[in-house]
């Protein structure tokens, strides 16, 4: 296994060059077969809300090679919340969300324009320190990747290796070993995550032995551990039964008291289930929506997005 550093953790999930759909043409824009055209308003983005952004986007564009994959857009990420990003597949959501801690970097054809700024500072200037970006704004990927390792090893990577464990034959010689706040890290990540009551007696078995739910409540644990503020979901329950389901949306609920969850679903029940605000992509890459939950589900702007959410398209 190649692992490589991401989340401020480590991972081995690849990141390769997104497709798109067959879509058709029309006089307005692309679109998928059944989508109607529509001229989209600015105001149906302009969502506002009180207190500063966690995160600010503007004018962000991303191309693959020639394929324009997401397109001029902005929009303000608040803080200890959770986003949802739905819209059919090859509309951009994922690539969005790897533009927050440039995660489309790995991806050698893709090309980024625009602004995206994390609590004021941008990250695409040059000289970014990218292991900090990916600490701070963590990844969890919708395959559960844990390490061959231990849960207690998943759990401890990040932070041993960014130096806020110290662990060892030579720490323990010079008396620094750090067992017990390593001890403690590894059961305030596991509760957070919702899993340190099924594994508390078995931290030493190898985590590849868990089921795939509690595989990616341990993925999400090891994010937790070294302590983001931003935690980037891309479809974290989609391979997962419809009780898994259930515990990772609970937790993703319970996350938002402590810290900002962007997540990416094609469920729209699941949007609707457990995020404050909705951001709708539509074919082409385009931001067409974005609101509450609420008022995107139950009165939208786009007549486009109303077809999307009932079914008459994507």
């Amino acid at each position: 296994m190649t692992e490589t550093e991401l989340d401020g953790s480590f991972t081995d999930e690849t990141v390769t060059e997104p497709t798109t759909e067959t879509e058709t043409e029309d006089a307005r824009g692309r679109t998928t077969d059944g989508e109607s055209a529509e001229r989209t308003e600015a105001a149906w983005t302009e969502y506002t809300f009180s207190g500063d952004p966690v995160m600010s986007v503007r004018n962000l564009d991303v191309y693959y090679g020639d394929e324009h994959a997401i397109k001029d857009i902005s929009m303000d990420i608040p803080e200890n919340s959770v986003t949802a990003l739905i819209g059919p597949s090859g509309c951009g959501k994922s690539t969005f969300l790897r533009s927050l801690n440039r995660m489309n970097d790995r991806i050698g054809a893709a090309r980024v324009e625009g602004s995206v700024e994390f609590k004021g500072q941008e990250i695409y200037q040059e000289g970014t320190n990218l292991v900090e970006l990916r600490k701070r704004v963590g990844m969890v990927f919708q395959k559960p990747n844990p390490f061959p390792k231990s849960i207690r090893d998943n759990i401890a990577y990040g932070p041993r290796k960014h130096g806020d464990i110290t662990r060892g034959f030579v720490a323990n010689l010079l008396g620094r070993d750090e067992k017990a706040k390593e001890d403690e890290l590894l059961e305030r990540s596991l509760r957070n995550a919702a899993l340190w009551e099924e594994v508390k007696d078995r931290l030493d078995d190898n985590a590849l032995g868990l089921s795939g739910g509690q595989q990616q409540r341990l993925c999400i644990a090891r994010c937790l551990a070294v302590d983001p503020e931003v935690i980037l979901m891309d479809e974290p329950a989609s391979a997962l039964d419809p009780i898994a389901t259930s515990k990772i949306e609970d937790l993703i609920e319970e996350l938002a008291e402590d810290y900002t969850v962007v997540v990416v679903t094609h469920n729209m029940q699941q949007a609707a289930r457990i995020s404050d605000q909705t951001a709708v992509f539509l074919t082409g890459g385009e931001l067409v929506e974005y609101d509450e939950t609420d008022k995107i589900f139950e009165n939208p702007e786009s007549q486009r997005v109303e077809d999307y959410i009932t079914g008459k398209f994507g």
